[in-house]
């Protein structure tokens, strides 16, 4: 007999088993070890925005007295306390990886770390002339006279505190001042070797020349130390006023926040260590001694050097996709068929060219796009701008609301309006997530529209690190319904009934659930019944209990969830007909694809939103049907592909652990590999196809 209430698995607990899944990919020797530091550094940035919204969400509600318990039956304490084991065991992973293994293996590849008291006369010499021409400038020293008076210091800056010697009349008073490392500074600084990278990090060069700061003055301690303030913030958008000037304000709450992480090395004394945690107003919970480097992100750096690509990944440059000929209309190719496009495998230029022409095109009449996270010199943005400026009618929704964004979009956002664009700045109360441009041409049979719908942002950066799908179709009941969307969600109409997608808040969810149900339904009438997914999390109640259900009722779901999976696979009467795996590898999974059997019928889509309470009851969503048989074979085959891969998955298991996929002897799959030769391939089949256009027939004899 099930369980009454069905297992769930921690949110916290099992994002950070996400984390120690890329950590493992910083630990793996097969990886070049340039990626491996790559890893490490993901996994340490991770953390940073973990402690800034998860911890500090939990320690805000924990002050507050606000007693919730998490679906797997935790109150808000017991959480802090698991995820605190937790972290703390990740951070000693994380530097245990850096200083054990990444290092040494560095070293002997030619990328050392040099050690500052054992640099010959001579390159010291060179340091010191550095310090004073580059450095010592630019540090501003801050006396701090008790820890009520210490400055407002930004999250995630590297500090050194510096211990002086006391006063005379006051000598068992220490005395303290702070310098603050410049964040346009480079964290690295390269000593001149003919035969090696030798490097010194910023914090150990200030340190060593830390007096030149403090003339007549005797240094005891210097120490470099980083904190992180709680930035699950959010807007009031109950109370009156804009929303830009109320995120305005979140954005400088941000800078005051309490303190929820302090980073300092492990070599501080007691003293400088009490005066810190006075200050900051923090404890020994929040506290991290480090045996290395603060900021293990930096070390991102170490990817752009030069003349070390054997230290790298071989190469895998994005292909042109084989359905978008070189300088074709994208009008004229869109009006033929659907085009699917599989991001980073396959290039962004098609998006790019497809609002390049659109802004460009004297029939085009107007451009409707929803934009949550673009690049800096965005060629998006300078599309829009340039249609507006030809007299276009362009509207941009842009989601002030997407966190760490913020400032960039509020600042194109703005400038993007003073071309004449029509900006909307999100909603009150739901965050927009959905990714879809629409553009409008006058043709010789009327008005058509375009749509290009997508599971990734309109950020031509992450389209070159995320995997992502993305389809351009002219499709009319599509047209209709996403011009309708678009228009309910910058006007005040209501949500209305689509003809095929199916949007958050108020249809997605219901659509999934019936989608399963069919499932279920099939199944118990002894159908075949089956449903495959793939997304970045699985957190919400309703979706896991219609799955287990489905479980029970016999039918084959598998799942491919990069990142939080609350669902508990494998569990005997529950869900032992559910399987999760995670596939880590050198692009981020980022695409939510989704497969139902459907009596054979195959029904295909693709979506912005994961399962997850935000996505579907929070924030405005799309779930797209893809009816092309082309391009719906094609996203069965990525979803296949992904369930195969015997290299770069785990496996999860019922106690919430992962375990890598072992492959049988001679079967090993590297999915990404695999998109990777296949669109080299399809690419250098529709070259020769272009070719063979022009190929003589000859006689035959």
């Amino acid at each position: 007999m099930a369980d009454p209430k069905p297992k769930l698995l921690n949110r916290e607990v099992s994002w950070l088993e996400f984390n120690t899944r890329v950590l493992d990919e910083a630990l793996d020797p097969a990886t070049p070890v340039l990626e491996r530091l790559k890893f490490l550094a993901i996994s340490a940035a991770n953390l940073d925005e973990f402690f800034m919204v998860r911890v500090g969400g939990l320690r805000q509600m924990l002050a507050e007295g606000r007693e919730l318990t998490s679906p797997d039956g935790l109150s808000v304490a017991a959480q802090l306390t698991e995820v605190d084991q937790r972290l703390r065991q990740l951070v000693a992973d994380q530097y245990a990886c850096l200083l054990t293994q990444l290092e040494p293996a560095l070293t002997a590849a030619g990328i050392e770390r040099a050690q500052i008291d054992q640099l010959p006369p001579e390159q010291l010499d060179h340091l010191e002339l550095v310090f004073k021409r580059d450095i010592l400038p630019v540090i501003t020293p801050v006396a701090v006279e008790s820890p009520a008076t210490i400055p407002q210091l930004p999250g995630l800056s590297v500090t050194l505190l510096v211990r002086l010697k006391p006063a005379d009349d006051t000598p068992r008073k220490p005395r303290f001042a702070l310098l603050r490392l410049p964040r346009g500074f480079q964290r690295f600084i390269a000593l001149n070797d003919t035969h090696h990278y030798t490097y010194l990090l910023l914090e150990e060069v200030v340190a060593k020349f830390v007096e030149r700061f403090f003339t007549g003055e005797t240094v005891h301690e210097c120490v470099a130390f980083r904190i992180a303030r709680n930035a699950d913030l959010t807007v009031r958008e109950d109370l009156a006023g804009d929303l830009l000037s109320q995120m305005r304000e979140v954005l400088d709450a941000r800078k005051t926040s309490a303190c929820v992480r302090l980073e300092v090395d492990e070599r501080i004394t007691k003293t400088s260590l009490a005066f810190l945690q006075a200050a900051l107003k923090i404890t020994t919970t929040e506290t991290y001694l480090l045996p290395g480097p603060v900021d293990l992100s930096a070390y991102r750096a170490f990817l752009k050097l030069k003349g070390f690509d054997n230290l790298r990944d071989e190469p895998w440059p994005a292909q042109p996709s084989p359905a978008v000929p070189p300088g074709a209309s994208m009008f004229d190719l869109i009006a033929k068929q659907d085009i699917l496009l599989f991001h980073p495998y396959e290039s962004f230029e098609p998006v790019t060219r497809f609002l390049d022409q659109a802004a460009d095109d004297p029939d085009v009449l107007a451009i409707k796009q929803i934009l949550y996270r673009t690049n800096e010199n965005s060629r998006i943005v300078a599309a829009l701008t340039r249609a507006a400026t030809k007299g276009k009618h362009v509207t941009a929704l842009v989601e002030l609301k997407a966190r760490f964004d913020e400032a960039r979009n509020i600042e194109w956002a703005r400038a993007l309006e003073q071309t004449g664009a029509e900006v909307i700045y999100g909603l009150r109360h739901l965050k927009v997530h959905a990714k879809l441009c629409i553009v409008v041409r006058r043709e010789p049979t009327g008005l058509r529209r375009y749509c290009h719908f997508a599971t990734g942002n309109y950020n031509e950066v992450t389209a070159g690190l995320y995997t992502d799908v993305g389809l351009l179709t002219c499709d009319d009941d599509l047209a209709a319904d996403a011009t309708a969307f678009f228009n309910a969600i910058t006007g005040y109409s209501q949500p209305l009934r689509y003809h095929k997608l199916a949007a958050a808040p108020h249809g997605l969810r219901p659509r999934l659930l019936d989608l399963i149900e069919s499932e279920i339904e099939r199944c118990r009438q002894g159908q075949p019944a089956r449903i495959v997914a793939k997304l970045n999390a699985l957190v919400h109640q309703d979706i896991i209990h219609a799955l287990y259900r489905a479980s029970q009722a016999g039918v084959k779901i598998e799942l491919n969830i990069r990142g939080i999976c609350c669902l508990c696979p494998g569990v005997p009467g529950l869900s032992e007909n559910i399987t999760v795996i995670s596939v880590i590898d050198r692009y981020l999974e980022h695409s939510r694809l989704f497969y139902f059997h459907h009596g054979g019928e195959s029904l295909v889509f693709l979506s912005s939103a994961d399962w997850m309470p935000r996505n579907l009851d929070r924030r405005v969503e799309l779930l797209v049907p893809v009816e092309n048989p082309a391009a719906r074979a094609r996203i069965i085959e990525i979803l296949e592909t992904g369930l195969r891969d015997t290299v770069k998955a785990r496996r999860l298991l019922p106690a919430g652990r992962y375990e890598r996929v072992k492959p049988q002897p001679g079967a090993a799959i590297r999915s990404q590999e695999v998109f990777h030769h296949q669109a080299r391939a399809a690419a250098q089949q529709a070259r020769q196809d272009l070719y063979r256009v022009f190929e003589p027939q000859v006689p035959q004899a």
